[in-house]
């Protein structure tokens, strides 16, 4: 089955680029392209696209808003937005995964990670890099004001294994990593970390990364050495 992937971005030499990568794939192409945030909602819909490719710094609606949009819109619940960023570590990403992204990519990214990276998004599981993931976070709670963030989530249905595998989700572990930690398989870890997702509502493991320090369940002081 074609991956159906849309590309947004102002630079016409990026989206280029990106598009002989992603049409070079037997299984991925590109189905359309938005100069800016605003045609990348209009298209996200018209296209019916599983993946979009989204720049953060685009005229007329940014990527992040834009993003936040077509999450947001349940007739693009299938719709996965993988964020392009020139610097892992730029305070706005984690802000776009807030909006709800299933994770980033640098845009240095080598060819055959770049096709990867839209695959493994499709399946509706995160793209986030275990380094930039944790100094991510660390960087931008340090902030003064890091930006409005919503109530507290409610953990109580939480086990306190699922808990513990979600605070190690967190911390940019992966399923082999946590169940190595945990001696158990990473089969089990993958099935905790879905049960954990299912009871908070988080669509993919980028918002359970979000969760766990919106609910206070961890914070960069916290987490684990890797």
């Amino acid at each position: 089955m074609t991956i159906r992937v849309l590309l947004a971005d102002d630079q016409t030499l990026i989206r280029a680029g990106f598009r002989v990568l992603i049409d070079g794939a037997p299984d991925l192409e590109v189905v359309g392209e938005a100069t800016t945030g605003r045609e990348a909602v209009e298209l996200a819909g018209s296209t019916r696209a599983d993946v979009i490719l989204m720049d953060i710094r685009m005229p007329d609606l940014d990527g992040i808003e834009a993003t936040r949009l077509i999450t947001a819109d349940e007739d693009l619940a299938g719709v996965r937005v993988l964020i392009l960023t020139t610097f892992e570590l730029d305070e706005n990403v984690l802000r776009a995964l807030h909006a709800g992204a299933s994770g980033f990519l640098s845009k240095s990214v080598e060819p055959a990670d770049l096709q990867e990276a839209v695959r493994v998004v499709a399946r509706g599981e995160a793209l986030l890099s275990p380094k930039a993931t944790r100094g991510l976070i660390a960087r931008f709670l340090s902030q003064p004001n890091p930006g409005p963030l919503p109530s507290p989530v409610q953990l109580d249905a939480l086990t306190e294994r699922e808990r513990e595998i979600m605070a190690l989700v967190a911390a940019g572990l992966s399923n082999d990593e946590i169940g190595e930690r945990l001696y158990v398989s990473p089969l089990t870890a993958k099935t905790h970390i879905n049960r954990a997702m299912m009871k908070l509502g988080a669509r993919d493991r980028a918002q359970l990364v979000v969760l766990a320090y919106r609910s206070g369940l961890v914070s960069p002081g916290d987490l684990p050495v890797v």
